[in-house]
């Protein structure tokens, strides 16, 4: 791997173990953040909470006919998502439970609080529980992703994107605690979103409140 900035290493270094610490990934998760000349830099397949800068991080070209040895075999939602989406600089995938539970049950995720607006309107669910380990299954996650900020992945976790690791990550712990909501708001009642001028009114403050996000989780994992 080519020397990479150091600020990049020690990002993904910090999202393994702010993830690790909400409960967000086990044995497996995997982060990457987009690097000059169409590449990708991508945690090692080892669990997360154990990363340090030193780590065999991947490096991947979008363009790469194949993995190499030490990404995760589904680095392909990775790439075909970075390929997708140029605007995408990070991308975060992980295991949260209570989203994953509530997409098996039919249960839809949404904005009942104002950070749950920084989802969207609803998070789409990705009806798919087989492993994404190919190219053309990565794709067909992209497409369903399209522009939006989150997914969830039938019985098989969820993903997050964002302008930065920091973005990505503290959306994935926004994704659980707004499943956490909505899973208490449908055993107790009828769950209703906040208007969409309310929702809104939040995304235009995404940045700012993710920036403090991810500020807290580093300093509390």
């Amino acid at each position: 791997m080519n020397a990479e900035p150091a600020d990049t290493v020690r990002a993904l270094a910090d999202a393994g173990r702010v993830l690790a610490a909400a409960g967000l990934v086990t044995a497996f998760g995997h982060v990457s953040a987009r690097l000059p000349a169409d590449r990708l830099l991508m945690t090692p397949p080892v669990p997360l909470g154990t990363l340090t800068p030193g780590a065999p991080y991947a490096e991947i070209p979008l363009d790469a006919p194949g993995l190499p040895a030490n990404a995760p075999r589904e680095a392909w939602i990775h790439v075909e998502i970075a390929r997708a989406r140029p605007g995408v600089h990070a991308i975060c995938r992980a295991q949260p439970p209570t989203a994953t539970a509530l997409a098996s049950a039919g249960v839809p995720i949404l904005p009942l609080h104002g950070q749950g607006a920084f989802l969207g309107p609803e998070v789409p669910v990705f009806d798919d529980a087989v492993l994404v380990r190919d190219r053309a299954r990565g794709r067909a996650l992209a497409e369903h992703l399209a522009d939006a900020p989150a997914l969830v992945m039938r019985g098989n976790g969820a993903v997050t994107v964002g302008a930065s690791v920091g973005e990505a990550v503290a959306l994935m712990w926004v994704l659980e605690a707004s499943a956490r909501m909505n899973a208490t708001a449908a055993a107790s009642g009828t769950p209703t979103p906040i208007t969409p001028a309310e929702q809104q009114a939040w995304r235009a403050v995404r940045t700012e409140l993710t920036g403090r996000i991810w500020s807290h989780l580093r300093e509390t994992s």
